[in-house]
C-alpha cells in the first residue's frame, strides 16, 4: 500500500530551564555560554556527595497558579503547564475555529512526581505506621498526569499519553507526535517533557550509581563534556514544549512556521542497564535511522546537538558513532553539548535540546560546549566541538540525540522551513 505522509512543522516553543524561564532567556543563556549550575537550594545538601545542581532560577509556582491549585500539582506538572502555556500562545492554538478534537498531547518524563513521592514517604515514616496519605498523592505522582493536566486546561481532546524512556522520553514524545500527524491522525500535538528530581532521593540515588559529578569546589564548571577530567553529569530540572502541526493546517490558519521536522529515529543498545554500548552501536543505528526516515544524507546535517552528558564512557561512545555515521563529513559538522550549560534534565533533556537545535536553524548560530579545559586524546582533534563560544554558520538542518538508561535511543532532525 502506498502511503503519502503529511509534512510536519513546528509552530510553537516553550521552555523553563536553568538558564531562563522562557524561550528568549533560554536562547540568550545558551549563546552566551552561561552555566546554570550552583549549590542546591531545595534541600540541605550538607551530607551528600554532590552538593550542586542546575535548578530553575526565580521560579515561584504562585506566579502561575492559585495556591490551592499549586498544591495539587507535583513540581514536574507545574513546570509542564508553564512551558506549554508559552508554546500554545506562540502557536496561537487557542484561536476560534481550531478543532480541539484533533489536537493531542504527548508528554515525556523519566521519573515524574519524585518530589511528591519523597514528601509522602517522609511523612509516613515519621508516624506510627498508620497509613496517612494525601488523597492527591497518586494523581500528583504518576507520569501521565502532566499530559492529562495539559489536555484539561486547553480542552485538547486528541490522543493523549505519556512517554517514558528515561532520558530519551521527550524525544520519543516528539517522534510519536510526528508520526501521528504524518499519518493524518491529528492536526497538531503538544509534545515535550518535564523533570523535577532535585531532591534527596534524586541526588542520593544518582550519587549511589556514581553518575553525578562531585566537583563541589567548582560547580559552575562541573559539567565538562569531552573534557579529559569529566567526572559525571550535573542534575538539572525544567521543562520544554513544542507545538507540532500538519503543514497544510498551519498554512491555512496563517501560523508562523518556525521549522520543519524532517524525521526521527529510534533504536536500542540491548547491552547494559546504564552503560552505553562501547562501540556506539545503538547510537549509530539511531542516527542512521533518523537520516533514512528524513530521506537525508549525512552531509545534509550542519549541527549535531549531542547527548554529551559529561560521563567518561557516554561521550566516547557517542562520538565513535558520529564518526562512523558521518565519515569525513564529521569534520565539517558542528557538534556541541548544551548540557554543559543546562545540566542533564533527564526526561526533559530531549525537548530542550531539540529546541536548541530548532533555534540554531532560526538564528544560524551554534550554541557552545562550555567548561572545556583539557583535551581528551581519545577524541579526534579535527572534530569541531564548538568549545567555549557560540559559532555563526548557516544551519539548514540540525540533528538532536538523546539516549536513556536501559539503552533507549532517540534522534530527531529539524530543518529550515520551505514552501
Amino acid at each position: 500500500m502506498n502511503l503519502t505522509l503529511k509534512r510536519v512543522v513546528v509552530t510553537g516553543l516553550g521552555a523553563l530551564t536553568p538558564l531562563g524561564n522562557c524561550i528568549p532567556a533560554y536562547w540568550e543563556g545558551l549563546i552566551n555560554g552561561v552555566s546554570g549550575a550552583d549549590f542546591i537550594r531545595q534541600f540541605d545538601y550538607t551530607k551528600f556527595k554532590t552538593k550542586f545542581a542546575c535548578e530553575l532560577k526565580d521560579f515561584n509556582p504562585e506566579d502561575f497558579f492559585e495556591r490551592k491549585e499549586a498544591r495539587k500539582l507535583d513540581r514536574f506538572s507545574q513546570l509542564a503547564l508553564v512551558a506549554v502555556d508559552e508554546a500554545v500562545r506562540m502557536a496561537r492554538l487557542t484561536e476560534e475555529g481550531i478543532n480541539h478534537d484533533r489536537i493531542g498531547v504527548i508528554w515525556g518524563s523519566g521519573i515524574g512526581g519524585l518530589i511528591t513521592f519523597t514528601e509522602e514517604m517522609k511523612g509516613f515514616t515519621k508516624g506510627d505506621g498508620t497509613p496517612r496519605f494525601n488523597p492527591f498523592f497518586i494523581p500528583k505522582m504518576i507520569i501521565d498526569i502532566a499530559a492529562g493536566h495539559i489536555s484539561m486546561k486547553y480542552s485538547f481532546r486528541g490522543p493523549n499519553f505519556a512517554t517514558v524512556s528515561a532520558c530519551a522520553s521527550s524525544t520519543n514524545a516528539i517522534i510519536d507526535g510526528l508520526n501521528y500527524i504524518r499519518l493524518g491522525k491529528a492536526d497538531a500535538f503538544i509534545c515535550g517533557g518535564s523533570e523535577a528530581v532535585v531532591t534527596e532521593a534524586g541526588i542520593g540515588g544518582f550519587n549511589a550509581m556514581k553518575a553525578l559529578s562531585e566537583r563541589n569546589d567548582d560547580p559552575k564548571t562541573a559539567s565538562r563534556p569531552f573534557d579529559l577530567n569529566r567526572d559525571g553529569f550535573v542534575l538539572g530540572e525544567g521543562s520544554g514544549a513544542i507545538v507540532l502541526e500538519e503543514y497544510e493546517h498551519a498554512k491555512r490558519r496563517g501560523a508562523h512556521i518556525i521549522a520543519e521536522v524532517a524525521g526521527g529515529g529510534l533504536s536500542a543498545d540491548a547491552y547494559h542497564l546504564t552503560a552505553p554500548h562501547p562501540e556506539g552501536l545503538g547510537a549509530f543505528n539511531v542516527m542512521k535511522n533518523a537520516l533514512e526516515d528524513a530521506g537525508m544524507q549525512p552531509q545534509d546535517i550542519d549541527y549535531i546537538n549531542v547527548h554529551g552528558t559529561s560521563t567518561p564512557l557516554g561521550d566516547i561512545s557517542e562520538i565513535t558513532a558520529i564518526q562512523r555515521v558521518f565519515g569525513e563529513h564529521a569534520y565539517d559538522v558542528n557538534i556541541s553539548s548544551t548540557k554543559s550549560m543546562t545540566g542533564h534534565l533527564l526526561g526533559a533533556a530531549g525537548v530542550i535540546e531539540a529546541i536548541a537545535s530548532i533555534l540554531s536553524t532560526v538564528h544560524d548560530v551554534i550554541p557552545p560546549t562550555i567548561n572545556h579545559f583539557t583535551d581528551d586524546p581519545t577524541f579526534d582533534p579535527r572534530l569541531n566541538f564548538t568549545f567555549h563560544n557560540a559559532q555563526k554558520r548557516i544551519v539548514n538542518s540540525a540533528l538532536s540525540n538523546t539516549f536513556g538508561f536501559g539503552g533507549h535511543n532517540a534522534s530527531v532532525i529539524f530543518k529550515k522551513p520551505s514552501d
